[in-house]
């Protein structure tokens, strides 16, 4: 009868630490998951920014973009016929 009621008490104690074990696993999971759904949106929000400095460097590095800033902040310009020197090796 001793025995009986041992085994018995073991088996609530494993049933009671299983069920403690699944509700701390089940939180773990959901705990997990949120944490994806924030770097798949921080992901996302990356890949947006990504493309538009992409854009703006296009933008930034276009030849007239560029002949424009030339002319106007370091005073260049384009020599004239007379000026151009042929190398020829």
């Amino acid at each position: 009868m001793k025995v009986t009621r041992a085994i018995l008490a073991l088996l609530i104690t494993a049933v009671f630490l299983s069920a403690l074990a699944v509700i701390d696993a089940r939180h773990e999971n959901r705990r997990l998951f949120a944490q994806l759904q924030q770097l798949r949106q921080q992901r996302d929000q990356l890949n947006v920014e990504w493309g538009q400095l992409l854009l703006e460097q296009s933008t930034w590095s276009t030849h007239s973009r560029i002949e424009q800033m030339a002319t106007q902040q370091l005073d260049m310009q384009m020599p004239a016929y007379v000026q151009v020197v042929v190398v020829h090796p």
